[in-house]
């Protein structure tokens, strides 16, 4: 990753400006040291855009970046010993000094000589930063400071509009389905439908728009078809040349882009024609709106269709529906692959390859463009037994690639990215492949590593919605899929063959997939991820040769390696993900203490550790502490007060009362989830601190959980409240006052059994809750008179709650509400509420109301509502 130069260097001085007002500076006697190197990153950090662009063809350069990176390292690590000193001190100020800090950096006798020691490793940075940036001028570098990408030449080759139907496999529906839309007569006729195909790069896209292009029953349907290939920028101007020359088949050059345009407009009034715009990549919605403007004189029954790899110009751009594309099935790949691996006929004469083959196939992941780029470096090698197996054995990323090739073709939606989100998704590959990330969790990652960067635009935002942004736009790229919604948090995938591209680019400080036989670990690694179960009782021998400097262990599956765990803990000082998840061990090692630049620890599902060492709360750093399936765990240690980073906690424990009194005072906490505490009676009763960061609360699986006190002293900043499978619990606190102050949007209940009305204080929610679901509870009867009060309820969900018979009245005062959907609620007759409610929901654009012992839905669109009812016998619309 030697071309996210840029991005460390940013984070470095980000660093430097903060310690720089710190009073540690002025203490330790190394302010002018701080200034001194501040002012040599800065002058380096101008030119390493440039060079990150050029590195790629020029070797000295590349070597140049790596050793600007190891010096950034270590300077990132002082720095972060700095800081951790500064913490240290303001949390002795706050609770006073243990035992063991009586001597601490500002009384004892080594103060001096601490200092003397950080000041020598700051000077001896800045000295070899000095002589590496002075070597910057031989390669000719421009000073650039703004993090932007500019594409030089085409993104891909243009393309034209036909294709051979003989020649695609595995299509045919998609292109009825797109046809469908193009052809539908009831479709909305109020403007020219845009419809986008969207998908990964490899996917088949545009063929899919040229057998839509090319099939008769179009040609026949529309007056004019127009085929553009938009790859590069999005130039207006060009696009009105293109659009005129595919329409008349000529342009005369010596016309100006007024007379262009208008001649543009001649052409396509009141023409029901068919533009297709292969390969869209411009984000620039004021582009498209020009752009559109110029072809809205053409009918309304015209179509024009967007092929993308963004599901943000999807977003943009559409005003049908978007067609998502999907792989190809595995009999189509396998069909696909033969074409391109035998010659005709030939794959009868070798089954031992066809096997190998429908292997390879697999790894594709049905992408039409993976398979044929396997298929290709395996053509006419059908003597080559080894060369299949070491195509199915390898990554793709391993072998060899050429131009229009899978991972160059993934790679041209990766370059044009800007260095932070280049960074974030590199460090997805240490996670195995069809690895369901968890959005929380992913986000905690990255903030350890202090990937998330704030900008003048984001400057109130929390760090985790930067990382929420960071998602959605990695998303809207097609770099994340099979998105799955929870109400505190959501899961996704990647793609294989994107994880392959992940692979690529991290390859020189990342590494996964390590077992206890693995070898030739080169020396830049500095992010392992150990993803097998084989590693014996011993520490496997390479382990010794990594280098200390190691930034992040995970511990992808389950394993039963304590002596491992323990090494990395007394060898990797400079730690800042340690995942200890599914470890079975039943004590931590007090060293953990030792971790100070540590920001996350995982010991999730470990369910033999009892207690955690004390040293634990000397982690001054740590952001993040995961300790869900914890089931023996006892209690947390006294001092977790003094971890005053920490902003994401899970817990599992045997305890009865949880956050009591002091313990309270995690005042930097955004996420806390509490799970499967089946002795928790109380939670934040008497509590003395606060919460008043805490944005996100999950409760679940505490069945003796009696009492939850909300109140808007200590949870003022609470967003999300999840309540699930709490089946002794009652709601108190705030229940005679309805005026609270609260700024809730997000409230889940599910499997409430005692819950017979809703809480009170949820009319003190009135301006903020967006979104409601209330799930199987059993007692819940009613739906209190004033929730049409909940002007911002944007969303209410009611699942298997079988007592409930009626909505309130003033439904129809929920003008902010646009799904409503009630299922398998017995007594809400569904009859009642298509009769009596049907004025009441009218203005909800989709309303579900569903009875569990039937099978059959019945659907009604309507000027782009969805209504949808499970009729009972003799039930009428």
């Amino acid at each position: 990753m030697a071309e996210l130069a840029y991005a460390l260097a940013g984070k470095i001085l980000e660093k430097l400006g903060s310690l720089a007002d710190k009073e540690i500076s002025l203490v330790l006697d190394i302010k002018s040291e701080l200034t001194e190197l501040e002012g040599t990153m800065t002058t380096i950090q101008a030119v390493l855009l440039d060079a990150e662009e050029k590195q790629a063809t020029n070797r000295p350069l590349s070597i140049w970046l790596r050793q600007l990176k190891d010096i950034f390292y270590d300077a990132d690590n002082v720095l972060d010993e700095v800081e951790y000193e500064v913490l240290k001190k303001q949390v002795m100020r706050t609770y006073g000094r243990t035992s063991r800090e009586v001597c601490g950096l500002f009384s004892c006798c080594s103060a001096f000589a601490f200092r003397s020691q950080l000041g020598h490793k700051i000077k001896d940075i800045r000295q070899k930063l000095g002589k590496i940036a002075a070597n910057k001028d031989q390669f000719n570098l421009i000073p650039r400071l703004e993090d932007r990408h500019v594409i030089h030449g085409r993104r891909r080759d243009m393309t034209h509009s036909f294709v051979p139907p003989s020649e695609v496999i595995g299509r045919n529906d998609d292109k009825e389905n797109i046809i469908h839309l193009l052809i539908d007569p009831y479709a909305d006729t109020n403007a020219i439908n845009v419809i986008p195909i969207v998908g990964i790069g490899g996917l088949g896209k545009t063929t899919i728009a040229k057998l839509v292009y090319n099939e008769e029953r179009v040609a026949n349907h529309f007056d004019l078809k127009i085929w553009v290939c938009v790859s590069e920028d999005f130039d207006v101007t060009r696009l009105i040349k293109d659009i005129l020359k595919s329409a008349n088949g000529a342009i005369d050059e010596k016309l100006g882009v007024d007379l262009w345009q208008i001649s543009l407009r001649n052409s396509l009034k009141n023409k029901k024609f068919l533009l297709i715009l292969d390969d869209v990549w411009n984000e620039d919605r004021s582009k498209w709106v020009e752009l559109k403007g110029l072809l809205s004189g053409g009918s309304i029954e015209s179509r024009i269709v967007v092929t993308t790899r963004s599901r943000s110009v999807a977003s943009m751009v559409g005003s049908g529906r978007t067609y998502t594309l999907e792989g190809l099935s595995h009999d189509d790949s396998l069909s696909l692959f033969v074409k391109w691996a035998f010659k005709e006929g030939e794959d009868k004469q070798y089954p031992n390859l066809l096997e190998i083959g429908k292997e390879i196939v697999k790894k594709c992941k049905g992408v039409p463009l993976a398979i044929r780029t396997l298929g290709s470096l395996l053509f006419s090698k059908v003597d080559e037994l080894q060369y299949w197996k070491f195509v199915r054995d390898n990554e793709i990323w391993r072998l060899e690639q050429k131009e229009g090739d899978i991972l160059p073709v993934l790679k041209l939606s990766y370059n044009p990215m800007p260095s932070h989100l280049k960074q974030c998704f590199a460090f997805c590959s240490l996670f195995p492949k069809d690895h369901e990330f968890d959005s929380n969790e992913l986000i905690a990652f990255w903030m350890a590593h202090g990937l998330l960067n704030k900008t003048p635009n984001s400057q109130n935002l929390e760090l985790e919605d930067v990382g929420d942004m960071y998602i959605k736009e990695l998303l809207s790229k097609s770099f994340f899929q099979e998105v799955t919604d929870f109400t505190w948090f959501y899961k996704f995938k990647m793609h294989d063959l994107v994880h392959d591209l992940a692979l690529k680019v991290a390859e020189e400080e990342c590494l996964t997939t390590v077992d206890f036989h693995t070898q030739n670990i080169v020396g830049t690694i500095l992010h392992l991820s150990f993803s097998h179960d084989d590693y014996g009782r011993e520490v496997p021998k390479y382990f010794y040769t990594l280098s200390s400097g190691m930034r992040t262990t995970l511990f992808a599956v389950k394993q039963q390696v304590p002596t491992l765990a323990e090494a990395c803990i007394s060898r990797f000082k400079y730690l800042r993900v340690l995942d200890l998840t599914y470890s079975s061990f039943e004590v931590l090692s007090s060293s953990i203490g030792t971790l100070k630049h540590l920001r996350s620890l995982s010991l999730a599902s470990n369910d033999k550790i009892k207690k955690l060492p004390d040293s634990i709360c000397e982690l001054y750093n740590l952001q993040t502490l995961l300790l869900h399936g914890c089931s023996s765990l006892e209690r947390l240690p006294k001092d977790t007060k003094k971890m005053i980073s920490l902003r994401y906690l899970t817990v599992t424990t045997t305890c009865t009362h949880l956050f009591e009194n002091d313990v309270c005072s995690l005042s930097s906490l955004r996420i806390l989830g509490i799970f499967v505490c089946p002795r928790l009676e109380v939670l934040f009763q008497g509590m003395v601190g606060s919460l008043t960061n805490l944005r996100r609360l999950v409760v679940a699986g505490c069945e003796k959980l009696t009492s939850l006190t909300l109140d808007n002293k200590h949870l003022t900043a609470l967003e999300t409240l999840v309540i699930f499978g709490c089946t002794e619990l009652s709601f108190t606190g705030g229940e005679d006052n309805q005026d609270l102050n609260l700024s809730l949007q997000k409230l889940e209940i599910t499997y409430v059994p005692k819950l017979e009305v809703l809480p009170q204080w949820l009319q003190g929610t009135a301006n903020t809750l967006q979104y409601l679901r209330i799930a199987m509870c059993r007692n819940l009867t009613t739906l209190p008179e004033w929730l049409p009060s909940l002007n911002s309820l944007h969303t209410l969900k009611i699942f298997s709650c079988p007592k409930l018979s009626s909505l309130p009245e003033g439904i129809d005062r929920l003008t902010a509400l646009k799904e409503l959907r009630i299922e398998e609620c017995n007594e809400l007759i569904v009859r009642k509420c298509q009769e009596e409610y049907r004025s009441q929901i009218a203005h909800i654009p989709t309303v579900i109301l569903r009875r569990p012992r039937l099978s059959s839905n019945i659907f009604a669109a309507s000027m782009g509502r969805t209504l949808s009812f499970d009729e009972g016998e003799g039930a009428e619309l």
